[in-house]
Order: structure tokens, then sequence, then C-alpha cells
């Protein structure tokens, strides 16, 4: 027996372990380029010892920092290490690294220094960090010092402390570069302060306005006081920390029922106030009314509407497959049946929609086998006969992602770049009226959503933009798109935006949500994924200073698609299904901590395309009914028990 295992190992480690004959080689390995600097990349395919005349071709998913063209010419953008992708018919793909080196430092900007500075109270110094080329250095090596420590010390964060009044100089330095300012510290006046709020009690979430005042001993306001907030609190669960979030403008929201302290202090004086916080108790019931599996294929986006024949209906997309769409007649949420499909050229269908008057479908194409990847118009008057009436390609040849219908006009992504603004007048005769894309290094785009004349488009990195399409804000038009605002926040996963007017504030909010995929996506059948990232609100109240004030998020899963109607979030959260969130009011801080989760919903399907394994798409409320499409198992619809009555919710508590 010892002999025929020796026999087998011989004859196994004679077999070729090889699985790519071939292998990319990049010359020089090792690419270090200043910003601005362009290089042609010397990359090519070796076989068995020989040089092939194999193409090879790169791409690179950090486009903002660092460009790759067609010629395999790479440009410098931003400074970095950042990851090249190659790849060659019959060869490994390779990964490798082009450094881009930190240009040296070139000037320190401090800004907002005031003339003087009241004995006893700290000041932030908020500082900038400029570059030879121009960019703004992100965390910076910065040390602090100062002339005079008896009358001002500076800690290595910027923090100036005063003690006594007098003169002294900070200097601040980064590099070879060196920044000194003279600091004026003058007695301190402030003997009491008056604090004030908009009530002393409250659910979780809800926002207070403390105001505050500093007075001098002739009861004098100070009104350059520069006044410090902070807040302590006491959990009724002893298990929980009393948690929220406090503003220096005054804002305050709790996450925890309990009693919180909230104080405001210059210098030696200060002033407190105690609020009591009860539970926001918004919980209700969820079930699942209905299901239309689609278990051979994933499912990607959904739209229901009332046909013009007073029945209600849905289409679904597919993805990664064969070009397939599918209607549906939901009439009966409980009974949701497959009633028509059509199907064209391409593997992803990603997108679906609907127009306003219930007669034309729009749908998106990816992957299409003659790279036609525009999109199909198609008449559903009657939806079980549903009909391809046109086709819009022209320079949609990079793939149409996304698309929205709003007043005869099609907003379609091209290439992931920009959207095109296409006439619907005469849906067999589209034709493009404009575009909008955005200048910056690398930019690219991912949805876009319209609302009153008003094009929300998500673009990654880029962020949120607003562009008037005809509201008239900006002077804009489908002729002429004109941004007026964007917001952009630091992980540069903007994937997609819902703007949403507060009814209870009259507060303009617009929400951004992420797409990440840390685990990368698994898309063979039995595959189970993971996504992460959550829900950005940004205050967009003041366009000129659009504020990020409250974020949601479930642990260990991701965003998607979402949708808003009379104050509640109805969102699909991927590998944690759809959740149903109260927005009423101010909005501020951690929602989810703050108990403003309504009620969740997860689609676990046994047949599943990817069996129990929940992966949901997107979420929209229609007539009372959530319907939801899943990547692994089609459209469901569940209904929300009603809201308690409030007299009912206070007996209870």
């Amino acid at each position: 027996m010892k002999s025929i295992r020796s026999y087998l190992l011989a004859m196994l480690m004679a077999l070729p372990v090889t699985i790519f004959a071939q292998e990319i080689v990049i010359d020089p390995a090792n690419i270090v380029l200043d910003v601005g600097a362009e290089t042609k990349i010397n990359a090519y395919v070796m076989k068995d010892g020989k040089k092939l005349d194999t193409p090879v071709r790169m791409f690179s998913r950090a486009r903002k920092s660092l460009s790759v063209n067609s010629t395999n010419t790479v440009k410098a953008i931003l400074p970095g290490t950042f990851d090249v992708i190659a790849i060659a018919p019959g060869a490994e793909r390779k990964t490798f690294k082009v450094t881009v080196n930190f240009p040296p430092i070139a000037e320190i900007k401090l800004d907002d220094i005031p003339n003087k500075i009241y004995a006893g109270t700290p000041i932030n110094l908020t500082y900038t960090v400029m570059d030879e080329a121009g960019l703004v250095r992100d965390n910076p090596d910065i040390a602090f010092s100062s002339q005079n420590e008896a009358i001002a010390t500076v800690n290595s964060f910027g923090m100036v402390t005063t003690y006594k009044p007098g003169k002294t100089s900070i200097e601040v330095k980064s590099e070879n570069v060196v920044n000194t300012i003279r600091i004026n510290v003058v007695k301190n006046p402030i003997e009491r302060i008056e604090l004030s709020a908009d009530g002393d009690q409250a659910r979780t979430g809800d926002v207070f306005h403390f105001k505050a005042k500093a007075l001098d001993a002739k009861g004098k306001e100070i009104a350059d006081a520069p006044l410090y907030y902070s807040f302590n609190g006491i959990s009724d669960n002893v298990s929980r920390n009393a948690s929220g979030l406090i503003k220096q403008d005054g804002r305050f929201v709790a996450d925890q029922p309990g009693m919180y302290t909230v104080t405001v202090s210059c210098g030696v004086a200060s002033a407190s106030k105690s609020v009591k916080i009860s539970a926001r108790d918004v919980a209700r019931k969820i079930e699942v009314v209905g299901h239309g599996s689609v278990n051979n294929k994933h499912t990607s986006d959904l739209w229901v509407w009332e046909g013009v024949d007073g029945r209600d209906y849905a289409v679904t997309g597919t993805w990664g497959a064969d070009g397939m769409a599918y209607f549906w007649d939901v009439t009966d949420p409980a009974n949701i049946t497959k009633i028509d499909s059509v199907q064209v050229d391409a593997r992803t269908v990603n997108d679906v929609k609907i127009s306003e008057d219930g007669t034309i479908c729009v749908i998106s194409r990816e992957g299409a086998s003659d790279r036609k990847n525009g999109l199909v118009i198609i008449d559903v008057k009657n939806p079980r006969e549903a009909e391809i009436i046109s086709r819009f390609d022209e320079n949609m040849t990079g793939g149409v992602h996304n698309v929205f219908i709003a007043d005869n006009h099609i907003y379609a992504l091209s290439g992931g770049q920009k959207y095109y603004i296409i006439n619907i007048d005469d849906p067999k005769n589209p034709y493009a009226v404009s575009k909008f894309e955005l200048d910056t290094p690398g930019h690219s785009i991912h949805d876009v959503w319209v609302e009153d004349g008003i094009a929300y488009s998500s673009n990654w990195s880029d962020g949120i933009q607003l562009v008037d399409v005809g509201n008239g804000i900006a002077g804009g038009s489908v002729k002429n798109p004109t941004q007026f605002a964007s917001y952009a926040y630091p992980n540069n996963a903007n994937h997609a935006s819902f703007p949403y007017r507060s009814k209870s504030t009259g507060k303009f909010y617009v929400i951004g949500g992420d797409e990440i995929f840390p685990y990368g996506l698994n898309t063979q059948p039995g595959g189970v994924n993971r996504a992460a990232g959550y829900l950005h609100v940004v205050d967009f109240t003041d366009l000129d200073n659009p504020e990020e004030i409250a974020r949601f998020e479930v642990p260990n899963a991701g965003s998607h698609n979402y949708w808003i109607e009379d104050d509640i979030l109805y969102v699909a959260f991927y590998n944690e299904g759809v959740r149903v969130v109260d927005l009423s009011g101010e909005l501020m801080g951690d929602l989810r901590a703050q108990g403003r989760e309504i009620a969740w919903i997860v689609p676990n399907d046994p047949n599943g395309y990817s069996a129990n394994s929940p992966f949901t798409w997107g979420a929209q409320l229609y007539k009372g009914h959530i319907f939801y499409a899943d990547f692994n198992s089609g459209l469901w619809s569940a209904k929300l028990e009603p809201e308690k009555p409030k007299e009912t919710q206070i007996q209870s508590k």
C-alpha cells in the first residue's frame, strides 16, 4: 500500500500546476510619479519565456486620483498609492501599484482668529495646509508652539488654552513651512450665563434648541462670548449609555430614554438645564402579504403603478442574465401574478421606470452583444401585451445603468459618467435634447432622480448634485441643465439620492445612500453576499451651506434603493431586507439609535436563486402596501399595521 501511495504522489507532482500559461508583465514593476505627471506603461504578455503580441488593457477604480486611458497612459491626479489592474485574453489579471508622491508643503493658512480672546476660554485653531500642487494636504504632520505659555498654551491638536491677559505668538509648522500668528488675550468680563430651551420633555430623536446668553456684572450680554455646549445623561436602561448628540449652536438630541443635563460654559461661568426623555415608541408589526417568485436569475429594480384600466401593475428587471423584464398584476397584493415579459439584447436590465400617465415603460440595457447598451421604450397601456415601440442607443455604448422619466423626458445615464435628457413627446421617435456631466477629474455617476424640475444625481466621490432642469431656481431647463447645489461626503460612495421635504418641519433634506461591497459580490447561484454603507441625511434648507445632519445605519448591511412618503422612509438594506423608518420632526444624529426604526422585514425564500439569501434591491410604498424586489427571490409585498392613535400610545406607556 505504501508503494502505491508513493507512486500516486509522484504522478501528482509530475502534473502541470499552472492554471494560466500566459503571464502579464509590467516593466518597470514599481512606478512612481509626481502630481500632474503621466507615463505610458510598458505591459506585455509572456508565454514559455516568449513575448507575445497579445494586447493588454488597463484600468483603475481610483479614477479621481489616477486616470488610465486606452493607450495605457497613466496620469497622476492626487497623491497616494493606487491599484491598477491589467487584463489580457488568456492571462491571469495582474494588479500592480502606482505611487504618486506628495508635493512639498507650500503654505499654512489660518482662519478666523478672533481679535481678542477672553482669558480662561479656549479656541480651536482652524488651519488648511496647501502643497505646491495647490492641493489641500489631508492629515499633515503639524507642530504647534506658544511663545509665552504663561499667557496661552497650545496642544498638538491646535487647541489654544488661555490663562491671563496679554499677547503672545503661536507658531504652526509643517515640514519646512512656518506660519506665526499673534493672539490678544483680554480680561474675561463674563460673570454668569442664562440658558433656556424650547421645552423640558420630549421623545428620543426629538431635537431641542438651547439658547444661551453670557452676561457681564451689569447684566449686559457679551455677544462674542465663546460658548461651549456639553451634556451628561442617565439612561433609564442601566445597561445602556445615555448617548446623544449636541451641536455647538445649541441643538441637542437624545438616543435613549432617561434624564439628560445640558451644560453651557464660558471660562469659569456655566449654566445647566435638565430634560426628561421618553422612548419614541413607534414600532409596528409588519407581515408578508404576497410573493412573485423569480428563482432562475437575479432580480434588479422594481416600479409599481396604476394602469390605464384601473388595475395595479409592477415591472421588475433582471441582472446578469438574458435581458428580461417581467410585468406583474399586483391588484391583489396577496396574489402577485406574472402576466408578460419583454426580452432585449442585454445581460442586465438594471433599472425600470413608468411614465406619470402609466402608458410608457423605459428599461435600461447593459452587456448588449452589439455594445449598443441604450434604453428600450415599451408601450404598457395593456401590460399583458407589453410592446417594444422604440430604442435609443445614441451615445449609450458604455451602458445605461439607471433611468428616470419626468415630464415626457427620459434621464438616462451613459457610460457611468453623465446623463442624457431625451425627449419622448413622441415615444416612437426619441431624441436627446441635452446632457449633464461634471468636469472634475475621474468623475462618475450612478443614479439620477427627478422631482419638481430638479434632477438629483449621485456622483460617487463628487457626491449629491442638484441640477435645475425646469424648476426655475437657477434658470435651468431640460435643454439647459444648470447645477446649483452639491454636497460630497468623505467615503466617496454616493450611490443614490432622494429629496425629502419634511411635512412636520418644512426643512428640505436630501438623503444620500452608500453602496459598498467590502467582501466583493458573489453573483453565482447559491452565492451569499453582505454589503456595507449607510444613509446620509443632508440638510439642504440653506442651499449654499448644506449640512450632513443625521444617519441611518444597519449593522453588517448596506443601503440600496429607497422611497419616502408621509414622513416615513422605506429602504432596502441588501442582506438585512427592508427597513421602515420614522422621519417625522427635525432630524439629527443616529436615527436608528433613537428608536426611529418602525419595522423591518427580510425576504427568505428556500426556493430562491440563492436559497434563503436575502439581498433586497429596492422598496416602494404603493396604496398602503410595501412592494420590494429581492436579488435572489423576485417581487414581494408586505403590509405595515396601522399606527396606534396618539392617546393609545400615551396610555400604553
